[in-house]
Protein backbone atom coordinates (compact mmCIF):
# COMPACT_ATOMS: atom_id res chain seq x y z
CA UNK A 1 0.00 0.00 0.00
CA UNK A 2 3.03 2.31 0.29
CA UNK A 3 3.09 2.73 -3.50
CA UNK A 4 0.18 5.17 -3.07
CA UNK A 5 0.86 7.19 0.09
CA UNK A 6 -2.22 8.76 1.61
CA UNK A 7 -4.61 6.68 -0.49
CA UNK A 8 -6.73 3.90 0.96
CA UNK A 9 -6.69 0.64 -1.03
CA UNK A 10 -9.19 -1.85 0.40
CA UNK A 11 -9.76 -5.50 -0.59
CA UNK A 12 -13.46 -6.42 -0.51
CA UNK A 13 -15.30 -9.73 -1.03
CA UNK A 14 -12.06 -11.47 -1.95
CA UNK A 15 -11.15 -8.88 -4.61
CA UNK A 16 -8.14 -6.62 -4.23
CA UNK A 17 -7.70 -3.56 -6.46
CA UNK A 18 -5.09 -4.05 -9.20
CA UNK A 19 -3.20 -0.84 -9.96
CA UNK A 20 -0.54 -0.51 -12.66
CA UNK A 21 2.77 0.68 -11.13
CA UNK A 22 2.85 3.76 -13.38
CA UNK A 23 -0.57 5.01 -12.19
CA UNK A 24 -0.88 8.03 -9.91
CA UNK A 25 -3.36 7.52 -7.07
CA UNK A 26 -3.54 10.79 -5.13
CA UNK A 27 -3.71 11.07 -1.36
CA UNK A 28 -7.27 10.95 -0.08
CA UNK A 29 -8.47 8.46 -2.70
CA UNK A 30 -10.41 5.35 -1.76
CA UNK A 31 -10.05 2.38 -4.11
CA UNK A 32 -12.19 -0.57 -3.01
CA UNK A 33 -12.72 -4.13 -4.24
CA UNK A 34 -12.90 -5.30 -7.87
CA UNK A 35 -11.09 -2.37 -9.50
CA UNK A 36 -8.39 -2.51 -12.18
CA UNK A 37 -6.45 0.64 -13.06
CA UNK A 38 -4.26 0.73 -16.19
CA UNK A 39 -0.96 2.25 -17.23
CA UNK A 40 -0.38 6.00 -16.75
CA UNK A 41 -3.86 6.51 -15.26
CA UNK A 42 -4.27 9.37 -12.80
CA UNK A 43 -6.88 9.23 -10.05
CA UNK A 44 -6.89 12.66 -8.42
CA UNK A 45 -7.35 13.87 -4.87
CA UNK A 46 -10.34 12.54 -2.90
CA UNK A 47 -11.84 10.30 -5.58
CA UNK A 48 -13.74 7.13 -4.69
CA UNK A 49 -13.73 4.03 -6.92
CA UNK A 50 -15.94 1.47 -5.19
CA UNK A 51 -16.01 -1.95 -6.85
CA UNK A 52 -17.94 -3.66 -4.09
CA UNK A 53 -20.99 -5.04 -5.95
CA UNK A 54 -19.51 -5.29 -9.46
CA UNK A 55 -16.32 -4.51 -11.35
CA UNK A 56 -14.71 -1.24 -12.34
CA UNK A 57 -12.11 -1.10 -15.12
CA UNK A 58 -10.09 2.01 -15.98
CA UNK A 59 -8.08 1.95 -19.23
CA UNK A 60 -4.61 3.33 -19.87
CA UNK A 61 -3.94 7.08 -19.73
CA UNK A 62 -7.39 7.91 -18.38
CA UNK A 63 -7.74 10.58 -15.71
CA UNK A 64 -10.43 10.85 -13.07
CA UNK A 65 -10.25 14.30 -11.57
CA UNK A 66 -10.62 15.50 -7.99
CA UNK A 67 -13.67 14.52 -5.96
CA UNK A 68 -15.21 12.19 -8.55
CA UNK A 69 -17.11 9.02 -7.62
CA UNK A 70 -17.10 5.83 -9.70
CA UNK A 71 -19.46 3.02 -8.68
CA UNK A 72 -21.50 0.19 -10.24
CA UNK A 73 -24.61 -1.95 -9.67
CA UNK A 74 -24.69 -5.63 -8.85
CA UNK A 75 -26.89 -8.31 -10.41
CA UNK A 76 -29.50 -7.84 -7.70
CA UNK A 77 -30.16 -4.24 -8.86
CA UNK A 78 -33.02 -5.30 -11.14
CA UNK A 79 -31.00 -4.57 -14.29
CA UNK A 80 -29.31 -7.12 -16.55
CA UNK A 81 -28.19 -10.46 -15.11
CA UNK A 82 -24.61 -9.21 -14.67
CA UNK A 83 -25.72 -5.90 -13.19
CA UNK A 84 -24.03 -2.74 -14.40
CA UNK A 85 -20.22 -2.77 -14.17
CA UNK A 86 -18.39 0.47 -14.90
CA UNK A 87 -16.04 0.10 -17.85
CA UNK A 88 -13.87 3.12 -18.67
CA UNK A 89 -11.75 2.93 -21.81
CA UNK A 90 -8.36 4.42 -22.63
CA UNK A 91 -7.58 8.15 -22.88
CA UNK A 92 -10.83 9.15 -21.12
CA UNK A 93 -11.12 12.53 -19.37
CA UNK A 94 -13.47 12.69 -16.37
CA UNK A 95 -13.83 16.18 -14.90
CA UNK A 96 -13.82 17.22 -11.25
CA UNK A 97 -16.74 16.11 -9.06
CA UNK A 98 -18.27 13.79 -11.70
CA UNK A 99 -20.48 10.81 -10.79
CA UNK A 100 -19.93 7.79 -13.05
CA UNK A 101 -22.24 4.87 -12.18
CA UNK A 102 -22.73 1.50 -13.87
CA UNK A 103 -21.91 2.71 -17.36
CA UNK A 104 -19.47 2.36 -20.26
CA UNK A 105 -17.16 5.16 -21.35
CA UNK A 106 -15.44 4.21 -24.58
CA UNK A 107 -11.88 5.26 -25.52
CA UNK A 108 -11.41 9.05 -25.64
CA UNK A 109 -14.79 9.88 -24.08
CA UNK A 110 -15.02 13.19 -22.20
CA UNK A 111 -17.15 13.64 -19.06
CA UNK A 112 -17.45 17.27 -17.96
CA UNK A 113 -17.13 18.79 -14.50
CA UNK A 114 -19.91 17.90 -12.03
CA UNK A 115 -21.74 15.76 -14.57
CA UNK A 116 -23.56 12.47 -13.90
CA UNK A 117 -23.54 9.33 -16.04
CA UNK A 118 -26.13 6.81 -14.83
CA UNK A 119 -26.69 3.04 -15.08
CA UNK A 120 -26.67 1.42 -18.49
CA UNK A 121 -25.39 4.51 -20.30
CA UNK A 122 -22.69 4.53 -22.95
CA UNK A 123 -20.55 7.47 -24.01
CA UNK A 124 -19.02 6.48 -27.33
CA UNK A 125 -15.46 7.27 -28.48
CA UNK A 126 -14.72 10.96 -29.04
CA UNK A 127 -18.10 11.95 -27.51
CA UNK A 128 -18.61 14.53 -24.76
CA UNK A 129 -21.03 15.03 -21.88
CA UNK A 130 -20.95 18.73 -20.96
CA UNK A 131 -20.21 20.11 -17.50
CA UNK A 132 -23.14 19.79 -15.11
CA UNK A 133 -25.10 17.47 -17.41
CA UNK A 134 -27.07 14.38 -16.35
CA UNK A 135 -27.14 11.42 -18.72
CA UNK A 136 -30.23 9.48 -17.64
CA UNK A 137 -30.28 5.66 -17.46
CA UNK A 138 -29.78 3.69 -20.65
CA UNK A 139 -28.89 6.64 -22.91
CA UNK A 140 -26.03 6.58 -25.44
CA UNK A 141 -24.05 9.57 -26.66
CA UNK A 142 -22.93 8.66 -30.19
CA UNK A 143 -19.42 9.17 -31.58
CA UNK A 144 -18.38 12.85 -31.93
CA UNK A 145 -21.52 14.29 -30.33
CA UNK A 146 -21.82 16.82 -27.49
CA UNK A 147 -24.76 16.41 -25.12
CA UNK A 148 -25.68 18.89 -22.38
CA UNK A 149 -28.44 19.66 -19.87
CA UNK A 150 -30.43 17.86 -17.16
CA UNK A 151 -31.51 15.55 -18.64
CA UNK A 152 -28.78 15.63 -21.28
CA UNK A 153 -29.77 16.04 -24.93
CA UNK A 154 -27.89 16.32 -28.21
CA UNK A 155 -26.41 19.79 -28.76
CA UNK A 156 -24.08 19.50 -31.74
CA UNK A 157 -21.36 17.47 -33.41
CA UNK A 158 -17.79 17.97 -32.16
CA UNK A 159 -15.26 19.65 -34.43
CA UNK A 160 -11.83 18.27 -35.25
CA UNK A 161 -10.42 21.10 -33.11
CA UNK A 162 -12.45 19.93 -30.09
CA UNK A 163 -11.15 16.38 -30.51
CA UNK A 164 -7.55 17.65 -30.73
CA UNK A 165 -8.08 19.68 -27.52
CA UNK A 166 -9.43 16.58 -25.75
CA UNK A 167 -6.35 14.55 -26.77
CA UNK A 168 -4.06 17.36 -25.60
CA UNK A 169 -5.89 17.29 -22.25
CA UNK A 170 -5.08 13.59 -21.89
CA UNK A 171 -1.38 14.30 -22.49
CA UNK A 172 -1.37 17.16 -19.96
CA UNK A 173 -2.88 14.91 -17.30
CA UNK A 174 -0.33 12.15 -17.95
CA UNK A 175 2.52 14.62 -17.37
CA UNK A 176 0.79 16.32 -14.43
CA UNK A 177 0.10 12.94 -12.81
CA UNK A 178 3.78 12.01 -13.01
CA UNK A 179 4.75 15.35 -11.49
CA UNK A 180 2.26 14.95 -8.62
CA UNK A 181 3.38 11.36 -8.01
CA UNK A 182 6.95 12.62 -7.57
CA UNK A 183 5.85 15.50 -5.34
CA UNK A 184 3.82 13.21 -3.07
CA UNK A 185 6.75 10.79 -2.68
CA UNK A 186 9.15 13.68 -1.99
CA UNK A 187 6.83 15.08 0.69
CA UNK A 188 7.01 11.90 2.76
Amino acid sequence: MTDHPGATIIPFNGKTPVIHPSAFIAPGCRIIGDVEIGEDVSIWYNCVLRGDVNRIRVGARTNIQDGSVVHCDGPESGGPAEGHPTIIGEDVLIGHMAMVHGCTLRDRAFIGLSSVVMDGCTVESDAMLAAGALLSPGKTIPHRQLWAGRPARYMRDLSDEALIAMREGVERYIHNGKAHKGAVKAAL
